[in-house]
């Protein structure tokens, strides 16, 4: 494990180590296909420089919904032969539960244990259902602490992964906590390219899907949020609690880049008008 090179705890390693070795046995699974990663962890698959650590493993599932079907696929998972690397999932305690995530969306929390020696690990995994991925997932594999066989798997678009995130941004409005999705659209605007037509229909289709309506001038993207005592003091301590280095520790600057990336999108939404402009990051847009 490479703790010291990394500068992250060892405890913080081992849940990245087990999520993945999951993650392997899902792919090679019979249940490969039925399911999406999406989350924290594809900053891992995007092989962002920077990433917010996360404990758990998100999913979108391509599946029937209910309790004892995730139960037991979990379980057939866990079972799956793969090559030896040490970890262990106890499938005698596999629960479940219905959640609500923030009044995202309706979902399934599994919760286990996994084991490297003596090592005891807590997984969870949420999986979400029915949103719609554009452009359509497709395959990428995982990268590996160590030299081990990697997980092959489908993975969410870069566009979905924002529209989902915006989205939940605009129905939450001020009450909006979830400050990991500020930093994951900060970091990914300031990483990667997008073609305006692509990332305007995800925008669009997650928001119908959800049943939101898109906004021209949402609260999270305004001064008056980003200027709130409370909510700067809650990104401070979410800077500072996810160890994050290079980030700014304004919620202004953040919340100032995010509509410059967003704003135009949405505007041209609102009035029913196409968005044809190119990304090339940091940005601005351009026609």
């Amino acid at each position: 494990m490479k703790a010291r090179e990394t500068r992250r705890p060892f405890s913080e390693l081992l849940q990245y180590f087990a999520m993945e070795r999951f993650l392997y046995r899902l792919s090679k699974s019979r249940y490969a296909d039925n399911f999406v990663l999406k989350g924290a962890l594809m900053l891992t698959v995007w092989e962002a420089p920077l990433t917010r650590p996360t404990m758990d493993i998100d999913l979108l599932g391509r599946i029937y919904n209910s309790i004892a079907t995730i139960v037991e696929l979990t379980r057939e998972i866990c079972r799956q032969g793969v090559e030896p690397d040490g970890i262990d999932f106890d499938i005698a305690k596999v629960e479940a539960e219905r959640i609500a995530e923030d009044a995202d969306y309706e979902g399934i929390r599994v919760r286990f244990r996994g084991s490297l020696d003596t090592a005891r690990i807590v997984m969870q995994l949420d999986i979400g259902f029915g949103d719609i991925v554009i452009p359509s997932p497709e395959p990428a594999s995982y990268p590996t602490l160590l030299d081990l066989p990697a997980p092959h798997l489908l993975v969410y678009s870069k566009e979905s992964t924002i529209a989902e995130k915006f989205e939940a941004m605009v129905k939450l409005g001020i009450l909006n906590s979830r400050l990991k999705d500020f930093y994951d659209i900060w970091f990914i605007l300031r990483q990667f390219d997008f073609e305006g037509p692509i990332l305007s229909r995800a925008i669009s289709k997650t928001f119908s899907t959800r049943g939101t309506n898109i906004q021209s001038e949402p609260v999270a993207l305004t001064n008056s949020f980003a200027e709130d005592a409370g909510k700067a003091a809650q990104w401070r301590g979410f800077v500072r609690k996810n160890r994050l280095v290079d980030v700014p520790q304004n919620l202004v600057e953040v919340v100032a880049a995010i509509a410059t990336f967003l704003t135009p999108i949405v505007e041209q939404l609102a009035a029913g008008r196409v968005f044809k402009a190119t990304w090339k990051a940091p940005g601005p847009w351009r026609e």
